[in-house]
C-alpha cells in the first residue's frame, strides 16, 4: 500500500538517506519498498553506482520496514553483497521480514535498478531498543 503522509513525516529526518534522494513507495506488513533516482552525486570515478549508494538505500528501505509500525528497532548488523552493475535510471530496495520476535528480528532486503536486474542483496539482524 502506498505510505501516508504520516508514515513520510516520521522518516524525513533520516536527513543522510533522503538528502540523497531516497523516496518511500510502499509499505505493508513489515515491508517497504524505497527507492532512488540515480543522478551523477552517486557515481564512482569509473561512472557505476557507489557502492554506499546501494547500502544506503537498502539501510533506508529497513529502517521504514522495521519502524513504521512499532518505532525503536535499530540495525545491529548488516551483510551486502553487489551482484552486478545497476543499469538503468532508478534503484530500488524491498525489505521483508523473515523473522520477527520480541527483541530481534531479521530481513532481507534487495536491490534493484529499474530494468529489474538484481543489483545488490542485504540481510540484517534488528534489534529492539525500545522493549
Amino acid at each position: 500500500m502506498k505510505p501516508t503522509e504520516e508514515v513520510k513525516k516520521m522518516f524525513e529526518k533520516d536527513r543522510f538517506a533522503t538528502d540523497n534522494g531516497a523516496v518511500i513507495d510502499e509499505v505493508d506488513d513489515h515491508y517497504a519498498k524505497c527507492s532512488l533516482k540515480i543522478e551523477d552525486r552517486h557515481r564512482n570515478a569509473m561512472g557505476a553506482v557507489m557502492g554506499g549508494v546501494y547500502f544506503t538505500l537498502a539501510d533506508f528501505a529497513l529502517a521504514v520496514a522495521s519502524n513504521w509500525q512499532e518505532m525503536g528497532w535499530v540495525s545491529l548488523d548488516s551483510q551486502i553483497n553487489y551482484l552486478s552493475r545497476a543499469k538503468g535510471e532508478r534503484l530500488t530496495a524491498e525489505a521483508v521480514c523473515i523473522k520477527k520476535g520480541r527483541t530481534t528480528c531479521y530481513y532481507r532486503i534487495d536491490v534493484r535498478d529499474d530494468l529489474g536486474n538484481l543489483t545488490a542483496a542485504v540481510t540484517a539482524n534488528c534489534f529492539c531498543v525500545a522493549k
